[in-house]
């Protein structure tokens, strides 16, 4: 049986709660990473998940960031935040488990605000970080997931105008370098594996722009990634754009990965 994974933004999981369950209903996923919850841990609504059959694991704080996994089997070995003590832990930007003995690193990548603010020079040194992150904890010839919002669109097809957009902060050349060199630490798109040449493939359309799904002006910064023993046992791939469509929604939706891990 496929073991299903998504990712998903969610821009607060109180405003959200209902959307995200019911798409666990329908697809029922084996994992579903959330970043954005925007819920201290004491609101999170832990109870509503374990209701519907899924074990929850979360870290958040107020106001703004917040991550978790929801999971059909128990999550073992859970930790959070970038452990090197070279800077703030980010608790509420990565977590990190296994299931069903996989391990899986979902982050919220900080989003960097304006180029010439301290919190791009922030998230470029986050991205940095995440790659020492990975080099301390993993092994790329070993099975790893890493998935979340990323914050960075890796190409020029991942946006709808690469060139308008190549000074924004989840575009520039050099928040695009930093990611590339955490991929190239042994990961592969997962979704690009399988949709090579796709333009106009999206996973957030910003609320502020009038019809942007409507007339698809959207970019591609939530990931799944895999390193590449996990990767050639991935099946499919796709961007549920139904979901964006949706009453009240996120201005994310939700990206699916399936893997064939029998033989894992």
């Amino acid at each position: 049986m496929a073991f299903r994974v998504a990712t998903f933004n969610a821009n607060s999981i109180r405003a959200r709660l209902d959307q995200v369950l019911g798409w666990l209903a329908r697809y029922a996923p084996d994992v579903l990473a959330l970043q954005e919850t925007k819920v201290q841990d004491h609101e999170f609504p832990a109870e509503a998940f374990q209701q519907a059959g899924y074990y929850v694991a979360f870290r958040g704080q107020k106001a703004h960031a917040g991550v978790a996994l929801i999971t059909r089997e128990a999550p073992e070995e859970v930790s959070y935040g970038l452990d090197d003590g070279q800077g703030e832990p980010d608790e509420a930007r990565l977590i990190a488990a296994k299931v069903r003995g996989l391990p899986i690193v979902n982050t919220y990548v900080p989003q960097g605000r304006e180029v010439e603010s301290p919190h791009f020079a922030y998230k470029l040194e986050w991205l940095r970080r995440l790659r020492r992150y990975f080099e301390r904890h993993y092994r790329p010839d070993e099975p790893l997931l890493w998935v979340g919002d990323l914050n960075v669109a890796p190409l020029e097809i991942d946006v709808h105008d690469p060139r308008g957009l190549r000074e924004h902060v989840d575009f520039h050349p050099l928040a695009r370098a930093a990611l590339e060199e955490v991929i190239a630490w042994g990961f592969v798109d997962v979704f690009r594996l399988h949709h090579p040449d796709e333009p106009g493939q999206y996973t957030y359309w910003d609320y502020r722009v009038r019809g942007a799904v409507e007339r698809n002006i959207g970019w591609r910064v939530d990931h799944i990634l895999a390193t590449e023993p996990l990767a050639r046992r991935s099946t499919c791939a796709w961007v549920d754009v139904e979901a964006r469509r949706g009453e009240r929604p996120s201005d994310h939706t939700f990206l699916v990965a399936e893997f064939a891990l029998d033989d894992l």
